[in-house]
């Protein structure tokens, strides 16, 4: 029996020792905790490790549950970068536009081209072709312009015909580039721009219907037009160009009146809205008009048809797009040896720069005012709208600063919406009104010679296209041919 006492004591005895030194440490530890809590939190959360009296006495008045204080502290939550708002061709890393053609009619033999004002508007040009992507969709990846001006452009399918338009069929404004925030954008990351192209002029029932690709079609105007073909231009080729008489003109009792003439550029809508334009002037309607009503004299309208996709290089005086050759003097010298001459033989006109006008629009505008500042022997007046004043970091406002002297007669209309009428063209929109007034003082201390006569006009509701040019032109022939009270035929 004491044997088994004894060994049963010296069996039981270290794991006794054992067991007190263990709650010897842990009373030593928890006294420690204690006093740590006390120094870091105070005595109302300290007494939190207490008994649950001094719990429930001290938890009301505790900054923080025991729960709580066993987590680490929250940080706050970083800032929301701000908003960076700028112009996508402003990014020296370049952006990507992608198109999707709800229509499906874009393929590998009919791909789809950025027509802009950074090329010249040419709707099938080379280096301006969109790729096609396995979702569907369209893109080009373009670098930063070369030309410090705000991008227009329009997509096509390799021409005009083709163009983009709504889902109603109906024409569309030209597009722009929204604002890109480039706080969302990693280091030299290119934005992503997106648009939607429902709809392509060729789907319109009255697509093949397409008068101008007949060189003898039947011109649809008031009053008599008679084709006189030339060769030659910026770009040589063969053309008609237009010749719109006014009534009387070949009554017998007039056979020995002679008429002031107005050459006009882009003579294809001029009297006629083709396919793919928006509009036409109505120079015939207006004239006749205006000639009835006495306001202006009857007047000889010359139009000269533009040389197609080529357009804006024989129209540019200097470069004004990226890529795109300037024969603007090629073209005036086309005018001035070919044209005229030819027109001066085949009718009665009245020569001399009082009674030779020349005008425009846009581009064809620029090729104006230069033929008239080259040759002041030949052209008096000139009429110019939406003249595109900012392309290529204001070229032409520049060009035309260096001119030793404008016409006397200056008839200059821009519009307050040239670039659109969406609030991102507001910047643009802005640009363009204080470059109107940037050439109203140009236009003011250039122009020189007898009776002076100099208009400048700002139309708030303005656009860049026909329809806008075709509201302002009574008031450009009243300017440039207005009728004298005492005016007789054969004056």
């Amino acid at each position: 029996m004491n044997t088994k006492l004894i060994v049963t004591l010296f069996l039981v005895g270290p794991l006794a020792v054992v067991a007190g030194l263990a709650f010897m440490v842990d009373r030593d530890a928890a006294r420690k905790n204690r006093a740590e809590m006390l120094q870091r939190y105070g005595t109302e959360s300290a007494s939190l490790a207490g008994s649950r009296a001094d719990q429930a006495s001290a938890r009301p008045l505790a900054t923080a549950s025991a729960a709580e204080l066993a987590q680490p502290a929250k940080q706050p939550a970083p800032a929301a970068a701000e908003p960076k708002m700028v112009q996508p061709e402003t990014l020296e890393q370049g952006f990507v536009i992608v198109v999707k053609d709800e229509a499906g009619l874009a393929s590998a033999n009919s791909p789809i081209h950025l027509a802009s004002s950074h090329n010249g508007w040419d709707p099938g040009d080379k280096n301006q072709v969109l790729t096609s992507r396995s979702d569907l969709r369209w893109q080009i990846v373009l670098p930063k312009p070369k030309l410090n001006a705000p991008l227009s452009f329009k997509f096509t399918r390799g021409n005009w015909d083709t163009c983009e338009v709504s889902a109603d069929l109906a024409d569309i404004e030209n597009r722009s580039l929204p604002k890109v925030d480039i706080s969302k954008l990693a280091p030299g990351e290119k934005p992503v721009i997106e648009f939607v192209v429902p709809k392509w002029a060729d789907q319109r029932p009255s697509a093949a219907a397409r008068p101008d690709l007949n060189p003898y079609y039947d011109i649809k105007a008031t009053g008599t037009v008679r084709r006189l073909q030339v060769a030659g231009g910026g770009v040589a080729t063969l053309r008609d160009v237009l010749v719109w008489l006014p009534e009387g003109y070949d009554n017998p009792a007039n056979a020995n009146q002679t008429y002031p003439v107005l050459y006009l550029q882009d003579g294809q809508n001029v009297f006629m809205q083709m396919p793919g334009t928006p509009a036409e002037w109505g120079a015939d309607e207006t004239a006749t008009r205006l000639i009835a009503e006495a306001k202006i004299v009857p007047v000889i309208i010359v139009a000269i048809p533009h040389s197609g996709r080529t357009r804006v290089s024989e129209y540019s005086p200097v470069p004004v797009a990226e890529g795109v050759e300037a024969r603007g003097d090629r073209y005036v010298d086309f005018l001035v040896t070919e044209v005229m001459p030819r027109v001066n033989r085949a009718f009665r006109t009245k020569t001399g720069p009082q009674n030779t006008a020349i005008g425009g629009a846009s581009m064809g505008a620029a090729i104006a005012l230069h033929a008239a500042v080259k040759h002041p022997e030949l052209f008096g007046k000139v009429l110019l709208e939406s003249l595109p004043l900012l392309n290529n970091d204001k070229a032409l406002m520049r060009h035309f600063a260096a001119a030793s002297a404008f016409p006397p007669v200056i008839y200059f209309a821009m519009g307050g919406k040239e670039a659109g009428d969406g609030p991102d063209n507001a910047d643009a929109n802005t640009r363009f009104r204080e470059a109107t007034e940037e050439f109203r003082t140009l236009a003011t201390a250039k122009a020189k010679g007898a009776d002076l006569n100099v208009q400048v006009i700002l139309d708030n509701n303005g656009t860049h296209d026909e329809a806008t040019w075709a509201r302002r032109f009574p008031s450009a022939l009243q300017m440039l041919f207005q009728r004298p009270v005492d005016w007789q035929p054969g004056n």
